[in-house]
């Protein structure tokens, strides 16, 4: 295929993708927004009032960049572990696979609409926020760089997730399982300063910390762990993430019957 052909095949891809979760828009964007909208009630307003500061901001300002994160990576999973599988179970990605489209624009178009969706919700998420906490950009480039990394991250998670899994039932256990407890144990809701040394190294082992403090940092300008640290890991694994996902589609691996 030639340049201007790959990009109708990306841009088609793309399209589907996003006209997929737009259309049934009351159940891909608006739940995540109402369920953030709730901790922001009681995590935020409710306890919040009760904790007071911390790392020097009120606990509101302090959580809100965890719970767009959050709100990030799980909507840029979902959307493509549901998609691409859905495509497998009924059989139309085995007619993509056999087209001259090239494998790295069949990865590429469903990543970026998993990234659309999972920035469409973080952006709802963001404005919303701003009826509870004022919110500053320290630094927009940090902010925008380790958002958009995350949600190709955790795309090419579902990418893999929806390869392997079997049935629908399959790709929830990962976010279930996986996601959900290290979200909630990455710093979403606590500085990991306030954990006893040996707990606090045992923290920095989970990848979510990485992620959520570096978003933290870009509009807060506090953080827990090392920035660079944070956009080298997150590199690295998309990197890796990337060359098997690749690896998967060339082979046919769980994808040809």
């Amino acid at each position: 295929m030639n340049p201007q052909e790959q990009w109708i095949a990306l841009s088609a891809i793309i399209r589907k993708e996003v006209h997929r979760f737009m259309r049934i828009w009351v159940q891909t964007l608006v739940p995540p927004v109402i369920t953030m909208a709730l901790y922001f009630v009681i995590f935020g307003s409710l306890i919040g009032s009760r904790i007071g500061e911390m790392g020097g901001f009120d606990y509101m300002a302090f959580v809100v960049p965890g719970l767009i994160m959050m709100s990030v990576l799980t909507n840029s999973y979902s959307n493509v572990v549901s998609s691409f599988y859905s495509a497998k179970f009924q059989r139309n990605i085995e007619e993509l696979l056999v087209s001259p489209t090239p494998n790295y624009i069949i990865l590429l178009g469903y990543v970026l609409g998993g990234v659309c969706r999972g920035l469409a919700v973080g952006l709802i998420v963001t404005l919303v926020s701003l009826f509870f906490t004022d919110l500053h950009i320290y630094s927009l480039s940090v902010t925008i760089g380790i958002v958009f990394m995350t949600s190709v991250l955790f795309s090419l998670m579902g990418f893999v997730n929806a390869v392997y899994a079997n049935s629908f039932d399959d790709i929830s256990i990962i976010p279930t399982f996986v996601l959900t407890p290290l979200t909630y144990l990455g710093g979403v809701f606590y500085s990991i300063s306030l954990l006893p040394e040996f707990w606090q190294g045992v923290s920095q082992l989970n990848p979510v910390l990485y992620m959520v403090n570096a978003f933290r940092y870009g509009i807060l300008g506090v953080s827990d762990i090392n920035i660079t640290f944070a956009f080298a890991g997150v590199g690295v694994f998309i990197v890796v993430l990337a060359i098997y996902c690749l690896h998967l589609l060339k082979t046919g691996k769980r994808l040809r019957a």
